[in-house]
């Protein structure tokens, strides 16, 4: 069977880049290291965060003010979009510390349909670049383009004066193979969301308007993937759970301020360590499965994967703790057209180590808005001093094209 040498798709897949190498440890269990135990899936792309303006606010969109983007972070906030009707395009160089030619695109538009509900759809494409696909004997079969890509539908509604659902379809299709590999294929999958959000005004401040707003979302609810024929075991896509808080601050007429909060944590579970013979290493079988040393068997169903992530880390609480990432956030409107943001996203080094501040500001004039980001890493990778994230650059451009038209106000559902 052909092997295909897949270094730089490897890096991808991970999505763990920053810590390609963790620190070695000398509390092993049968030489398997528990500083380093990294929860994988199929797609990771999915978890790569769009927009210029999240992005620059340390990876956080769960409760903050609803845009064109909002699918990716949290669809609900949509029927409490100002914009009756708004087209968003994205645009990021990806890791191009590894790869020269990798990028991701990102296209959304909603719509508003009644004072209440708003459709709003986008679609998603990762392509890998150009990579130079070989045999075991280095032949080279040729130069090949992988690529991934999803859509997505969602409908919101306002389900009360001050709250919001939503559910969203999601369509997935990765082709990392190209069809060289014997028996390998492209992978698909379908997926759902499902999400809440709540906002009001709030008088806490003497003298100082506010609004909080707060968010739960679970996403990329789905089937598993299979990129082999021959092989029957499939791979968990990144079901997720975001949630957090927003706080903004009218300081006067002219500047705002704004603060988030994500948390997020994948519900996949964590891969186990598995007994090993302590002579030979090699993994213990029993009934043609590897026996568990400790955590619990990771090759279960969707829903059950979901339920034992909160309690399934090898090593005991201590280590579920470290599988969620925080996002800190924030936002400086003048006059509501001009913006400055920053945030800080931090991972635990043991679950993939990307730790790093955000930058970023945006324009906005009469019916468009242009945003960009700028990303500095804090760590290094072990390996090669330097970080495959850094100088990572996002642009998106947004127009809000009830400008031209009728606008649908919005609803005060009592």
């Amino acid at each position: 069977m052909k092997r295909i040498k897949f270094f730089t798709l490897l890096f991808v897949m991970l999505f763990a880049v920053n810590g390609v190498k963790a620190q070695e440890s000398v509390d092993q269990v049968l030489g398997q290291n528990l500083d380093y135990n990294v929860i994988s899936t199929a797609v990771p792309f999915m978890m790569i965060a769009p927009d210029a303006r999240s992005s620059a606010m340390g990876d956080v969109g769960v409760s903050t003010s609803p845009d064109v983007y909002s699918m990716h972070w949290n669809p609900a906030k949509y029927a409490f979009i100002e914009e009756d009707f708004s087209v968003g395009l994205a645009y990021s160089p990806w890791l191009r510390k590894l790869v020269p030619d990798m990028n991701i695109a990102y296209l959304g538009v909603s719509k508003r349909v009644s004072p209440k509900s708003t459709v709003a759809a986008t679609l998603r494409y990762f392509s890998l670049g150009d990579i130079i696909f070989t045999n075991d004997d280095n032949y080279n079969l040729g130069t090949y383009s992988p690529n991934e890509w999803a859509i997505d539908v969602a409908y919101s509604r306002k389900l009360g004066k001050y709250i919001s659902g939503s559910v969203a379809g999601r369509f997935i299709y990765s082709n990392l193979t190209q069809g060289v590999q014997d028996y390998s294929k492209a992978a698909i999958s379908v997926a759902a969301d499902v999400a809440v959000y709540y906002t009001r005004d709030v008088n806490w401040f003497s003298g100082l308007d506010a609004n909080f707003s707060w968010g739960v979302a679970i996403t990329n609810i789905g089937s598993k993937m299979n990129y082999n024929e021959a092989n029957l075991e499939k791979d968990f896509i990144p079901t997720n759970l975001r949630l957090g808080p927003t706080l903004k601050l009218d300081i006067d007429d002219y500047n705002s301020l704004a603060f988030s909060f994500d948390l997020n944590k994948l519900l996949v579970p964590t891969p186990p360590i598995y007994m090993r013979d302590p002579v030979t290493g090699a993994v213990i079988f029993e009934d043609g499965e590897p026996k568990v040393e400790s955590g619990k068997d990771d090759n279960v169903g969707l829903v059950q994967g979901m339920i034992q992530s909160f309690f399934d880390a090898p090593t005991g609480f201590k280590e579920e703790l470290k599988e969620f990432t925080l996002g800190l956030g924030a936002e400086y409107w003048y006059n509501n057209i001009f913006t400055v943001r920053t945030g800080f996203f931090h991972e635990a080094q043991m679950k993939g180590n990307r730790r790093y501040l955000t930058f970023g500001a945006g324009l906005k004039y009469n019916v468009f808005t242009i945003d960009v980001s700028y990303l500095v890493p804090v760590n290094n990778t072990a390996t090669s001093g330097t970080n495959p994230l850094e100088s990572t650059l996002r642009f998106s451009l947004t127009f809000n094209l009830d400008k031209w038209g009728n606008n649908t106000k919005l609803e005060n559902v009592n």
